[in-house]
Order: structure tokens, then sequence, then C-alpha cells
């Protein structure tokens, strides 16, 4: 710690460093937790540039984190660790062109709050709305609706922090390449600190939610299931056979809440997790477990529908429950009722095993399935580099969750995985890249990208020639960040079983500056260092905020001995205008 102070010193004092030690971040799940080194709490852009100017000098890597949503050990890191939290207000409205640009740590329920002052709202969601905006689009998060694609085609415009320091402004129009790479940036560009998002003006969706046999989803696929309405999911039940279908249109009728149900608040909920629970021990229950739970709220036989009418900001999102694992993948649309059928067949032991050359013998696992699509051809900007979704035709997403009653894992995980995820390439898939992908090789998906990762690669490697935001995440799936590549690049050396359940992540950073850094940030005769672009010179980029100042400050609170607040939040449990009733919460009002 001596030698940050040191580094501090030097720098200007009147911004701050606002850096404690001793934090520990767990992922929402609890799924995997670390001990970051530093925990950093800036609350401006000059303080993000000196966070990186600082991390740049004292050979660390820096992993930006939001609500630790992520499943996946994508944020831990055992050196510095920035939240953006107190960096997260409104910076302009445009009413006529209906977006706003915002600073990074925005939350997108934050978002949705200030916007809808404006009468605008976000035009598409995922489950969730506890994610910062930025965690959200570096990930390719998505909702499920033909009419919209992934978020981060509702991108205008981004600023990043590259590894120099520097604050480079980037669009379709400027700095293209940049552009599309920061879209799905995965953390591993830079710091990326405001963004200009797409609005739409704010309205209500009426949903109905309807139980039907399986045969009616497999039989409506290429007719109107995905069509009929703007926005559709299903839930499978895999041993029923059976499924929720989930459906929204806007409308301009009042809001109109579902029917409370006795089952549908806590009865339900801590039901379902205590049998969970004994499923640990007892695996083969959990048939009858989807029968009994999805049956009390949802209905034992096909045809029963409930529906509401909701604000669009709190319609789209749904209930996450409890800690889990999360294994989805994009696939093209018309290979669903193959991939379905195949994986059902093989859940269910029917004879072919759908193919899939892995035993499911005394094999069974949790419900649901979630299936959501996407459409990103509609869009006519150029498609982020990482972009998962099919780029000639609609996409299909299936996503195998798996709940973690009590924190404890459950045993089915591994071979249900390997075996999910080797029918999700037979299919031509590719991950999502925030869940738990364990069983596909970095070769594969190098492969699947082709160009667009070599591509994007460079852009990385040129924007952060010391992998300054590379981790051991992206080296195990991206094949990025060979030992002597990467001086600032964070190596895994240690996973531990954690005392409440999950992983603790451990890691380390060599301190060596490779030579394409050196020829990068040398100064010669005084003369400030340009940032790095792989689509255009130095001079295009917006400079306004300059070059790493010199003078010196220490922050006190550098020494704090204070444990620090975990990353982890319950916020991500429930979504916004859930009701409470007199059985408690009313959790399956919907999924």
């Amino acid at each position: 710690m001596e030698s940050i102070e040191r580094e501090i010193a030097k720098t200007e004092p009147t911004v701050a460093f606002r850096a404690k030690p001793n934090h520990i971040h767990k992922t929402w799940a609890k799924t995997f937790q670390s001990r970051p080194e530093l925990y950093i709490r800036p609350q401006s852009l000059e303080e993000i540039q000196k966070i990186v100017n600082l991390a740049r000098r004292c050979r660390r890597r820096i992993v930006v984190v939001g609500c630790g949503h992520s499943p996946s050990d994508l944020t831990c890191t055992s050196s510095w660790m920035v939240n953006l939290d107190d960096y997260s207000s409104v910076l302009k409205v445009d009413a006529q062109k209906k977006t706003l640009t915002v600073a990074a740590g925005i939350r997108i329920w934050q978002l949705n709050e200030e916007a809808a002052k404006f009468g605008l709202t976000v035009p598409n969601l995922g489950s969730i709305d506890a994610q910062s905006i930025v965690g959200a689009i570096a990930t390719a998060t998505h909702g499920s609706s033909l009419r919209h694609g992934i978020l981060s085609e509702n991108v205008k415009a981004l600023r990043i922090v590259l590894a120099n320091g520097q604050a480079v402004r980037c669009s379709e129009e400027q700095n293209p390449d940049l552009f599309r790479a920061a879209l799905i940036s995965l953390g591993a560009l830079g710091i990326i600190t405001e963004v200009e998002f797409q609005m739409t003006e704010s309205c209500n969706i009426e949903w109905e939610q309807k139980l039907v046999g399986l045969d009616d989803i497999l039989g409506r696929w290429q007719t109107d299931l995905w069509t009929q309405k703007e926005f559709t999911r299903v839930w499978w039940m895999p041993y029923m056979k059976r499924a929720i279908i989930w459906s929204a249109e806007k409308t301009k009728k009042p809001l109109r809440a579902p029917t409370e149900t006795w089952y549908g608040g806590s009865v339900g909920f801590h039901t379902y997790h205590n049998l969970l629970w004994l499923s640990n021990y007892v695996p083969w229950i959990l048939p009858a477990v989807e029968w009994f739970v999805f049956g009390m709220q949802y209905g034992f036989s096909t045809g029963k529908a409930t529906t509401a009418v909701e604000e669009i900001r709190a319609g789209l999102l749904m209930n996450c429950l409890y800690s889990q694992f999360v294994n989805e993948w994009a696939i093209p649309l018309n290979k669903g009722p193959e991939a379905i059928s195949r994986l059902s067949a093989w859940l269910n032991n029917e004879p072919g095993n759908g193919d899939i050359p892995f035993s499911s013998k005394g094999l069974y696992v949790h419900c649901p399935i979630e299936v959501r699509v996407s459409d990103s051809t509609h869009n006519p900007s150029p498609r982020p580099f990482l972009d998962n979704t099919c780029a000639d035709g609609p996409t299909l997403y299936l996503n195998a969750t798996l709940y973690r009653p009590y924190l404890q894992d459950p045993p089915c995980r591994d071979r249900y995985y390997e075996a999910f995820e080797w029918l999700m390439r037979e299919l031509g898939g590719k991950p999502h890249y925030a869940k738990n992908f364990s069983f596909t090789s970095s070769s594969y998906l190098i492969d699947a990208f082709g160009k667009d990762l070599m591509t994007w690669t460079k852009i990385r490697n040129e924007a952060d020639p010391e992998g300054m935001f590379l981790g051991e995440w992206h080296h195990r799936n991206l094949g990025l960040g060979q030992a002597s590549e990467f001086s600032n690049q964070e190596r895994e050396v240690s996973r531990a079983p954690a005392s409440n359940g999950g992983q603790v992540w451990a890691g380390e950073v060599s301190g060596q500056r490779s030579r394409a850094a050196e020829q990068l940030f040398e100064r010669k005769d005084g003369e400030k260092a340009e940032s790095p672009s792989a689509s255009s010179s130095g001079e295009s980029f917006d400079m306004m905020h300059g070059a790493e100042v010199e003078r010196s400050g220490v922050l006190s609170s550098i020494g704090d001995e204070s444990e620090g607040e975990e990353t982890d939040r319950d916020e991500s449990r429930y979504h916004p205008g859930t009701r409470e009733t007199v059985t408690g919460t009313a959790v399956f009002d919907k999924m």
C-alpha cells in the first residue's frame, strides 16, 4: 500500500481517489466472491481518469462492477474494483430525439425513473432492471421480442476512458470501429463513462400468461407464436411437457393488477425453495415438484390464463426468486423446435435420447427452461463486433436455469450443462457472456466469431496494450492474453469453497510493462501521447479532458480498515411494482 500512496502523492490533490481496502465482492447469486485490493467509487470523470492513470503506474488491473448480477466470475478480481454508483446522473435530455445522455453508473431502473419525468422510457428490457446501463450493454443483454434486438442497439454514442487515461467519444460517425467494439466490451476496453441512449414514449402494456401443451408451442412456432404481440416469452416445463406463454402488447388501458392468489406470495416462494432444497438429496422428486409448484399457481390443466396491465418499465420485468446458475445460448430461431424436441427427449430418457451423446440416467433438472427471442437484423446501424445474435435472421435464446436452494449447488449441474452446451454448439449457438457456460472452449468461440473477434481483439489491444482491463475470464473464453503478452492482465491463481456457498476467487497481476505499452505511453520531448484508435487518427478523438496530471495529493481514506459493503444486492430478486399481499410478496404473478 505504501507504493500506491507514493503514486497518489504525485497526482492532483483536488481530484479525489475514493478507495477503500477490505471490500468483499459477491455476485448477486453468491456463486463467486473475491476481495479486491481496493474498492473505488469515483464521482466524476476526472476521478475515473485518475484511477486509470494510477492503475497504470501501479501495475494494477481494473474491473468495473455494478450490482454483480452475473453469476459468473467475469467481475472477480484481487486487484482494483471500480463501482460507478456515485457517478450516475442524467447529463442531457434531448426531447426532440427522445434520447438521454447519462453517467455510466446509472441503474436501468434509475434511468427509467428519470426518463419518466419527460414522458420517456427504455423501449426494451431484460428480466431485471438492477444492472447499470453499461453492465447491460457490455454483456449483450436482451429482452424477448422480434421487434427488438439487444439493448446495445439503442446506444447512440459512448464516452470511454482508455488505458492511457484519455476520455474518448465514439459513435456510428465518430471512431465507429471503437464504437462497435465498445457496444459489447465485456469490460475489456476501458471504463465507459457516458452513454447516450435512445428512449421511446412511456406507455402501459397489457400482458397475458397462459398454460398450454408443448405441442401447442411447437405447432405455432412457424406461424404466430412470436409475432402475434410485440413481446413474447415462454417458460417450458420439461417433465410436464407444458409451457407458459407470456405475451404483451402496448395499450392505453388503465393499470390493472393481476388476480391475487393465496399461493402466489410467501407460501409459494418458501414451498418451492424448500422442495428444491430437498431435491438436492432426493433428485427424483423434481418431476413431481414441477407438477405441484406450477400447477398450484398456473393450473393443473391447460387453458388457464391470467392478465394484467402495467407500465412497460415494470411489466417487462420478471422475478428471479432464488440464487441460481444460468446457462443461456443464442441459436437461430428456426432451430428452436429441434433444440426443444431433442432436449426434451434427453431429459425424459426417450428412445434415442435426442441424439445427445451423454447419459441422462438418474439426472433431474430444475424448471422452467426460459425461451426468449430477439431480432437484430432490422437495426440499420452496424452490429457490435461481439454480437452473439444471428446476423441473417431472428434469434432464439434457451436459458437453462438451476437454482441454488439455500446457496447449495444442485447435483445435476455439471452433467446437465455439459450436455446442454454440446447441443447448443451442435446447433451453431453462442453463449450469453454473463452466464455460467463452463464446458465450451475458447477455440469454439474463436471459430464462431471468426473475423469479428479478430477485429475486436485488435481494437482492444490497441486501446489497452498492457492488459489493464483483461482477466482470466477473457483468457479462458476468448483466448486473450497469453502469458507474455500483457503485463497487467490478471490471471486466476486459486479457487476455494466459500463459507456461505459459492467459490472464493483469487488472482494476480504480473506488473511487467510490455514493449507495446512502452511505445504507446512514451513521451518524447514533453509531447503528450495520443489516444489509440483502430478506426481513425488520434486527432479525431475528443481530447477535451486532456492528459494525466502530475501534481500531488493523497486521500486519507486509503488507509481505512473498514470491511466495506458487499456488492451483491437483493434488489435484483423482485421487479418494481411487485405487490405485497396478505401472504407476502406476490412473486409468482410472473415468473
